[in-house]
């Protein structure tokens, strides 16, 4: 008997539109932008936590894996970890859609894996709920709490967004540590704090994130040790003012000045001013005009093109990008300092000044007068306020078409780089707040990059005074097969030399959670130690994150 006949015969109230057969499923998440093969058995579209339990005790019966997603777009990175010769039946969570509001004045929140941002921002307009929702830029279809489970980050205050996950509902896939006596809660994990509260508030776990004892939560990111079906969130409230910065910087060697204009900015005005970016000229034009050399092309853009181009759209070598929230009278005195701070930059240019405000007017009037370039421009400007806003848009998605000869992306559409065959990897290393080491990493990135004909394009996100992420795309045509071994050979020399460098990536596509990390290290082999105890049939994505 087949995986999905056994599927079939454990969920007869499934229907084919929620229980998926080998071919359906493969066909349907076949496109992904990392070019990899996957055979997938079966696919199903779980409607409750129950129905998850009796998955994974039917996959310990019958020795098959499950792998969960939710809205399973982990773009560039991966969604679905590969195989270890067992058959895979996809879990897909997305339709689990709840919030739960824990309370309203503080800003605690409960979502599932299906709440989307788009979804989540809805919800608080439509309940007046005055908070913002930690968006990222990969849009508004994007699950809230994959991202955070991801240990990634955005831009708005709550810049770390499982920093301000205070409390997870998991289903660890071992009955032995189910309580069985409780058919309706015993197999969710339960924290020390949740397990000592004989109140009837069921509260004070959802307002604490650290728990009492080891802290078990963070097991359950970037692994494959639980299936999370909710996270209480702790909100950002909706700042009395928002005012986005930008300076232009015209000189290449001013970079240095740039870097210590971020580290003061971040390390004197922690919790106004957010998540900085710095961006060089190329990454700039990636999103402000279509490729030079046309979509079809796997060649990088000449030096002649890059100062035409720079030209024609106004672009600096650099430029820094960043926002100040909070009550009026601090964000005006910050921007007050931060002019102050910024003589070295060739312009300075805040969202609430004159010049931002008629380009908008110009825009939303007299759009026929603008050049493309500089309308993309504005464009590209005020969908970048809205997600400093907590409003998430789809304004970085076309970078993942820069080579995509197939789909010319529209954003009045949602857009989906797997589904539209978009090739896009990425690389993100941690760097130092330092001149010398960042001067380094952008020779790096401009000297390695070019021999695999990818376009070098920076992107420094500043995430504290003393910690980057720098996002390296890797941006290919996913059909063509010289352009897939190109941009492969590419992130993993990136990986390999980064690292002698002291640059060392905070996550990994799921080809390089495999081939990259030492399986032998203290750390690797301590975690394989905690995945058995947590997975001792190793049925749930056994090759994310495990060596």
């Amino acid at each position: 008997m087949s995986i999905y006949e056994r599927l079939k015969n454990k969920f007869p109230n499934y229907g084919d539109e929620l229980l998926l057969d080998s071919s359906t499923a493969s066909s349907l998440y076949h496109d992904n932008t990392l070019a990899l093969q996957i055979k997938i058995s079966s696919a199903i579209y779980v409607q409750s936590e129950l129905d998850i339990v009796a998955l994974i005790q039917l996959a310990i019966d019958n020795n098959f894996i499950l792998q969960p997603i939710s809205s399973g777009k982990n773009w560039g990175y991966g969604s679905i970890a590969s195989d270890d010769g067992r058959e895979i039946v996809l879990v897909c969570l997305e339709h689990l859609k709840n919030i739960k509001v824990i309370d309203k004045e503080l800003g605690l929140i409960s979502v599932e894996p299906g709440v989307t941002q788009g979804a989540l921002k809805q919800f608080l307009e439509d309940n007046n709920l005055q908070f913002i929702t930690p968006v990222t830029g990969a849009g508004p279809s994007c699950s809230i709490l994959s991202n955070a489970l991801e240990r990634g980050y955005g831009i708005t205050e709550r810049t770390d967004h499982f920093y301000a996950v205070n409390r997870l509902r998991t289903i660890v896939p071992n009955p032995e540590l189910w309580n069985l006596d409780d058919k309706l809660n015993g197999h969710i994990f339960e924290s020390a704090i949740e397990g000592l509260d004989k109140s009837d508030e069921d509260f004070i776990h959802h307002s604490f994130k650290w728990d009492i004892g080891p802290y078990i939560d963070g097991l359950f990111t970037q692994s494959g040790m639980g299936i999370v079906t909710a996270a209480t969130i702790r909100l950002a409230p909706k700042p009395e003012k928002t005012v986005m910065f930008y300076l232009k910087i015209k000189d290449a060697d001013k970079l240095n000045d740039a870097v210590d204009f971020i580290r003061d900015s971040l390390r004197d005005f922690e919790g106004s001013v957010s998540a900085t970016n710095l961006m060089d000229k190329r990454r700039l034009l990636s999103m402000v005009t279509a490729n030079p050399n046309g979509t079809e092309s796997h060649t990088n853009m000449s030096n002649s093109q890059i100062e035409e181009l720079k030209r024609a759209n106004d672009i600096p070598e650099w430029m820094i990008v960043g926002s100040i929230s909070g009550k009026s009278k601090v964000v005006n005195a910050i921007k007050s300092y931060l002019n102050q701070r910024s003589k070295f930059a060739d312009e300075v240019l805040f969202s609430d000044g004159a010049k931002i405000q008629l380009g908008k007017w110009v825009r939303d009037n007299l759009a026929w007068v603008l050049p493309k370039g500089i309308k993309s421009q504005i464009d590209s400007l005020f969908e970048g306020i809205n997600i400093a806003k907590g409003k998430p848009n789809q304004v970085a998605l076309p970078l993942a078409y820069w080579r995509n000869p197939r789909v010319l992306p529209n954003k009045a559409n949602v857009l989906n780089p797997d589904s539209d065959q978009c090739g896009l990897l990425w690389y993100a290393p941690l760097i130092p707040m330092n001149k010398t080491k960042i001067n380094q990493f952008v020779n790096f990135i401009r000297e390695t990059t070019p021999k695999y004909n990818i376009e070098p394009l920076i992107t420094f996100t500043n995430l504290k005074h003393d910690c980057i992420d720098a996002t390296i795309p890797i941006v290919f045509d996913v059909k063509n097969t010289d352009a897939v071994k190109s941009a492969k050979d590419c992130v993993n020399e990136l990986f390999d030399e980064g690292v002698k460098l002291g640059f060392v990536p905070y996550r990994l596509n799921v080809e390089q959670q495999i081939t990259k990390l030492a399986p032998d290290s203290n750390h690797w082999k301590t975690a394989k130690a905690i995945k058995l105890a947590m997975d001792p049939h190793n049925i749930l994505a056994p090759n994310r994150y495990n060596p």
